[in-house]
């Protein structure tokens, strides 16, 4: 929804987030919205709190990978994260620690329908496509049959 997406950006950026692009509607009919980029975002505003559900992308920086581990996984969602880096060990630490149904290393493509598509926490339970969706929709029945 706009509204949510003005209420949103409109918020952080009050807060003092910078706007690089984006941040309004487009048009006046229908649920369309300008991608955004939003950096130096206040770790206290909506934005940060929420899950965001337009086309909006984050852009925080931290000192310390403990730290950014320790901010993606403070809040009670986990839908995807992403990560963009060349060093292969902090590619498998991040894939590792980081509480996602999804984590992306150098790329926003979350795959296509052999891949499971999931969240965690709050963001939901179980996986569509993929074998680990066919299997979610699957009721395993146990027979035990004794001798007659």
């Amino acid at each position: 929804r706009p509204e949510a997406m003005e209420r949103l950006i409109g918020g952080a950026v009050s807060a003092g987030a910078r706007l690089h692009t984006g941040g309004r509607r487009i048009g006046t009919q229908g649920y369309y919205y300008a991608p955004t980029v939003l950096s130096e975002i206040p770790l206290s505003t909506a934005i940060m709190n929420e899950e965001p559900f337009g086309p909006v992308a984050l852009v925080n920086s931290f000192r310390t990978e403990e730290e950014m581990i320790a901010e993606a996984n403070r809040l009670p969602y986990g839908l995807a994260a992403y990560s963009w880096t060349n060093d292969a060990a902090r590619q498998k630490r991040l894939a590792r620690e980081v509480e996602t149904g999804m984590f992306c290393i150098n790329t926003i493509v979350l795959g296509g329908p052999d891949a499971p598509f999931g969240g965690v926490k709050w963001s939901g339970h179980g996986s569509e496509n993929g074998p680990e969706g066919v299997m979610s929709c699957m009721v395993v029945k146990a027979v035990h049959e004794g001798e007659a």
